[in-house]
């Protein structure tokens, strides 16, 4: 699947969990979640899915677009194939501003992510107040 395939998907079993769409009785593939998404896209059925996935679940610190007009980051989420796939979020743009409208999905990217668990030792310092 390419990565907005993998996104679809995605959204497509957010939106079942919501009990937005019925449970999809065929295996989701390359072939046919285009077609599922699509079908499934006629309302509002997959409109808060698409929203909570829009935002992401991580930030990447990965260069992304920018645009004078918005503010942008680049996060990524984990797909249903346990692959991860990047896009940038776009956000902002004052009172009149509509950054949900941006094109994302299109854009995204599929990532190559390593994990390691660390320890980390944080101090805080405060100076003592005489007494």
């Amino acid at each position: 699947m390419t990565p907005e395939q993998k996104i679809k998907h995605a959204i497509l079993l957010r939106a079942v969990e919501m009990e937005n769409i019925k449970p999809i009785d065929a295996p989701v593939t390359a072939e046919n979640v285009d077609g599922l998404f699509d079908e499934s896209d006629e309302g509002w059925e997959l409109q808060d899915a698409r929203n909570e996935m829009r935002s992401g679940q991580v930030e990447t610190d990965i260069d992304c677009e920018w645009s004078r007009n918005y503010e942008s980051k680049a996060v990524a989420a984990q797909m249903p194939d346990g692959s991860w796939v990047g896009w940038t979020y776009w956000f902002g743009g004052g009172k009149h501003g509509e950054p949900e409208a941006i094109g994302w999905m299109d854009a995204a990217y599929d990532l190559e992510v390593t994990e390691e668990e660390k320890m980390v030792l944080v101090r805080t310092f405060k100076q003592k107040v005489a007494a």
